[in-house]
């Protein structure tokens, strides 16, 4: 197998702005893809499993994949949503740590997947990826705390309108409608994310849409107002579109 990088000078026909992947330079990029095996998964497919020792590191180069950790109470709770462009297995990695959470495929799934020595020298020669790097862990700290922080402080509609908009800054694609996220999340899924019942998602969801500020499709969420929803998220405008 051979990858193909859907990426030009600008990203735009490639990953998201947002995602890792999408943030690098040509030659960064092109440096780091050079490393590792090529790797794919189907549906279910484990990539990663909480509790691991082992210190690889996942580029995905497409396809979705979930987020989840296991309490000790045996809940399991889905923490993020992965797609192309974004990297997965870095804090093992870096820090030499056992695996936090794991990542399940959620349909085909293209990786390539990077040795923790590996990974280490590209950064030590790339520093401006090792800054990138740092910066998406950062965001993701953040994206942590704000769910935290949000389930007292905010009601499941402004809360689920936070999630869109987080998941638009990272994964957003300008579209004919607004900005396409490419993917679309099952009622579940986003009770899970904003802690919330699914009967409450549900009418949450109903509303966003009555108001025509995001549509729902087949594999696709489009946010048709990008500073309406953040003022529904009660957060201020951005320059989103």
């Amino acid at each position: 197998m051979t990858y193909a990088p859907p990426h030009d000078a600008d990203h735009g026909a490639g990953w998201p702005r947002g995602s890792f992947l999408g943030r690098l330079s040509d030659a960064a990029l092109d440096d780091l893809l050079a490393l590792g095996r090529p790797r794919d998964f189907g549906a279910r497919d484990l990539l990663i499993r909480q509790g691991n020792t082992d210190r690889h590191t996942l580029l995905l180069l497409a396809g979705l994949a979930k987020v989840t950790a296991t309490a000790e109470n045996g809940r399991e709770s889905l923490l993020a949503i992965r797609l192309g462009g974004d990297i997965v297995g870095e804090m093992a990695a870096v820090a030499g740590m056992p695996r936090t959470a794991t990542v399940t495929a959620c349909g085909p799934v293209t990786a390539r997947a990077v040795s923790q020595e590996a990974l280490r020298a590209f950064l030590l020669r790339r520093p401006d990826a090792a800054v990138e790097l740092a910066g998406i862990v950062s965001e993701r700290l953040r994206w942590a705390n704000n769910r935290r922080l949000e389930f007292r402080g905010y009601s499941v509609k402004e809360r689920l309108a936070r999630i869109l908009v987080d998941l638009a800054s990272i994964h957003g694609r300008p579209g004919r409608d607004g900005v396409e996220l490419g993917f679309t999340l099952t009622q579940p899924e986003l009770a899970a994310l904003t802690g919330a019942a699914e009967p409450t998602v549900h009418k949450a969801l109903k509303e966003l849409r009555a108001a025509h500020l995001i549509v729902t499709g087949y594999r696709s969420t489009t946010i048709r107002d990008p500073d309406r929803l953040r003022v529904e998220a009660r957060l201020l405008p951005s320059d989103l579109d």
